[in-house]
Order: structure tokens, then sequence, then C-alpha cells
């Protein structure tokens, strides 16, 4: 049943990915688009091996990154953008370096706070981040990264479903307990996000 959720949450982050390409294609400017099409690589880059995490997460960053600079107070694309930084500090091994993507993401929380103070998940998340410098940190002393890279995670399937044996099994157990709070935000956003894209608006209440 796990593997069928895992496969079916690929499958609907795929499909969001290449909608948004083909929207992108047709107006480069829709924040919204941008917004989303960054929070499915968000997800997808979940699924992947260490260093191509990393690349993805690079690329939800630049998506961000354009859909901000069109709307600097957009609070979902803020928040995505803390979320996207602090992913990619987790999978980064030194500690000065990660510290940087750890404060940016901070920065971006609170900003998204900010735009929308009764936001429970945005606040959430800005708390969080205050904890996350120093769980990056006892995660790399029990060699995180040197699990996360260990034999076949650059080759064969990325999927992390795809992944066997109980020693690989518990660094894939790790980095979901890691992404976790991410992956479910992510996926409630972009999921609202997609079907707002999709379905008609329903009438006031």
């Amino acid at each position: 049943m796990e593997m069928q959720n895992d496969f079916d949450r690929l499958m609907f982050f795929e499909h969001a990915r290449r909608s948004a390409e083909v929207t992108y294609e047709k107006n480069p400017l829709d924040s919204e688009n941008l917004t989303r099409w960054g929070g499915a690589l968000l997800e997808l880059s979940t699924f992947q091996s260490v260093q191509e995490s990393k690349l993805m997460i690079k690329d939800a960053i630049s998506k961000l990154d354009e859909a901000l600079a069109i709307d600097p107070k957009k609070h979902d694309a803020l928040w995505c953008m803390g979320n996207a930084q602090t992913s990619y500090a987790f999978l980064t091994p030194d500690k000065d370096e990660a510290k940087g993507y750890f404060d940016s993401a901070y920065d971006f929380f609170e900003q998204a706070v900010n735009e929308d103070p009764e936001n429970e998940l945005y606040r959430k998340s800005f708390e969080v981040a205050t904890k996350a410098p120093e769980l990056h940190s006892e995660l790399h002393k029990q060699g995180f990264s040197q699990q996360a890279m260990g034999p076949g995670a650059g080759g064969g399937p990325s999927t992390s479903s795809s992944v066997k044996g109980p020693k690989t099994q518990k660094s894939s157990d790790l980095k979901y307990d890691i992404f976790g709070w991410v992956i479910l935000a992510v996926t409630i956003v972009a999921w609202v996000g997609f079907a707002k894209a999709n379905v008609p608006s329903p009438p006031p209440r």
C-alpha cells in the first residue's frame, strides 16, 4: 500500500511538473504556475538519490526565484522557497555551507508569516526552522550523507520505493523523516494550486 501511495504521489507531481512546463511556454509570467512548478520539483526531489535531489531542488529554487521576481510578496512562493532552502541544507554535509541555506530558509519563512500571519502552516515552518541546524548536526554526526550516498545511490532506479535491503531502507526512512513535514505541506499546497488551475472554483458560501 505504501509503495502504491508513493507511486501515486510520484505520478501526480510528475503530471503537475509537465503541466507547469506547458503553461510556462504560454505564459512565463504566471507566478502561480511557477510556484506550482517549484513545489512539484521539490516533491519529486524526495524520490531521487542525494545528488539528483540537490539538482532538482536547485531547479525548484530557480522557478521560485522567477515567481518571486514577478510577485515578491507571494506568500506561498516564499514559504515554498523556505522549504527548498531547508531541503538543500539537509543534503549538504558541510555545516557552514548548510547554515547559509538554513539562514535563508528562516528569512523566507519569516517573510511568508509576515504576509499571511494567520497561516498555521507558515508559523509552524518558521518555528521548526530554528531547530533545523541542530537536527542537521545530529544527522550528519550519525553519517546520514554517507548512508544516503551508499551503494546504489547514484545508479539504478532512483525512486525511493525501489530501494531494497534493511540497511538502505533505514537510510531511506531517515530521509523521509527529514522531509516529512516538508512533503506533507508541499503536497497540500501543490495539490490545492493544481486543483485551482484545473477545476472551477466553488461558489462562495
